[in-house]
């Protein structure tokens, strides 16, 4: 259906004001620790209460989009996102600041990704694998657009300047794409290649029980949890490394160019080789590029391993939309998405403060990149283990009154 790409860009249009208004916070970090006296390891916790929040909301509005519909989720998500960094721009202490950026803005941006995926999915079924990757490259976008944005506002202004005018745009672009997002016709949902009723007969609940859920989850845990830290503590690190502050974001830039090739060229790798062995390749590279920030200093190794460091980071986090379709199926792809979404937040929750709180300590950065590389590692190995989901005829035999 041609409509259908219409959803997708107002997807990659959501993805990219959401999640790049809120890693925008990275670019914020500095300039707000120099003019309110606020701590680092302080406003990396709002990084933290963005992702805890992001997770459990978008575990919620998941399951809201598989019972009402996507439009009225992601409708309410555009309101609260505007809301919250507007409000946040005006606040007076750093609670105030923790509970509007992290809790409000955190909440609001769990709106997006996974009811998008889900009826974008549902809307272009067979080219699914593409779609996915286009609605998540927005997240690269916003990397690309919004902190740049955020950059050169501070930089002319002031940190509270430029939240609000970034809160006010958040609200000229999300609710008009939000009027664009429609149920996809009874044809499209689901497609009949891929979504007969016997073929993905779990339910939300059985599926979240299955080892299968519990390994791709953990997975995208130990992935983010590897991740976050140096991604949102890049542009500090290069100014600590001797390197300009404008400049410095524009290396965070750069890794937003490296994640939408990534996000596009690893899913295009999927098609030809599999999911899973592509989301293995890809967390080897993620980690390897983690722990080789220990050994840059110079403008152009930032820009080099940031390129590596992208295209790996952010080429696997459509693989997990991806795998959870194949494994379960398009009817509870907003609930079982969203469950993983809850957990992987976890993960990208815990990077940021223990950047912060290292740096405060050691008044280096050393230790959260040796330990992201070795997170890494292990999110390879928890990926290796993820098995084929039994057929309905092996359940059958094991078990004939589960199969009933």
């Amino acid at each position: 259906m041609s409509y259908g790409w219409a959803v997708v860009g107002a997807g990659m249009v959501m993805t990219c004001v959401a999640i790049g208004s809120m890693f925008s916070l990275a670019v914020f970090l500095q300039p707000m620790a120099l003019n309110t006296g606020w701590s680092r390891s302080g406003i990396s916790t709002t990084a933290m209460l963005d992702f805890l929040c992001m997770g459990g909301a978008a575990f919620f509005w998941g399951a809201m989009s598989d019972r009402h519909g996507t439009r009225p989720v992601v409708l309410v998500g555009g309101l609260l996102l505007g809301a919250g960094l507007t409000a946040a721009s005006q606040a007076a202490t750093l609670l105030q600041f923790q509970l509007l950026f992290g809790v409000v803005v955190g909440v609001a941006a769990g709106s997006f990704y996974a009811p998008m995926v889900a009826v974008a999915t549902a809307w272009v079924g067979d080219r699914r694998n593409l779609a996915v990757a286009l609605v998540s490259a927005g997240m690269g976008i916003g990397s690309l657009t919004i902190s740049p944005l955020a950059g050169w506002l501070i930089a002319a202004y002031d940190w509270r300047t430029a939240m609000l005018v970034i809160g006010i745009g958040a609200w000229i672009l999300l609710l008009p794409a939000a009027l664009l997002v429609r149920p996809p016709p009874a044809t499209s949902r689901p497609a009949a290649a891929d979504a007969a009723p016997d073929d993905f007969p779990l339910s939300a609940s059985e599926a979240i029980r299955t080892p299968q859920f519990a390994a791709i989850a953990l997975t995208h845990f130990a992935c983010c949890m590897a991740h976050s830290g140096p991604l949102f503590h890049m542009v500090s690190y290069a100014t600590v490394c001797g390197i300009a502050p404008l400049v410095a974001v524009s290396i965070f830039s750069v890794a937003g160019i490296g994640g939408l090739a990534g996000r596009i060229g690893l899913g295009l790798i999927a098609d030809r080789v599999g999911t899973k062995p592509t989301l293995v390749a890809g967390l080897l590279v993620q980690a390897v590029a983690a722990g080789t920030y220990l050994a840059v200093a110079s403008l152009g190794e930032f820009y080099a391993l940031s390129i590596v460091f992208g295209i790996a980071y952010a080429g696997v986090m459509p693989l997990y939309a991806v795998l959870i379709r194949e494994y379960f199926g398009p009817r509870i792809m907003g609930t079982a998405f969203g469950a993983v979404s809850m957990v992987a937040s976890l993960g990208m929750a815990l990077g940021p403060p223990a950047g912060g709180i290292v740096f405060d300590q050691f008044g280096s950065y050393a230790w959260l990149y040796i330990g992201s590389l070795a997170i890494g590692l292990g999110a390879v190995v928890i990926a290796l283990g993820i098995r084929p989901m039994p057929s309905r005829a092996s359940i059958a035999r094991s078990d004939p009154a589960a199969a009933a």
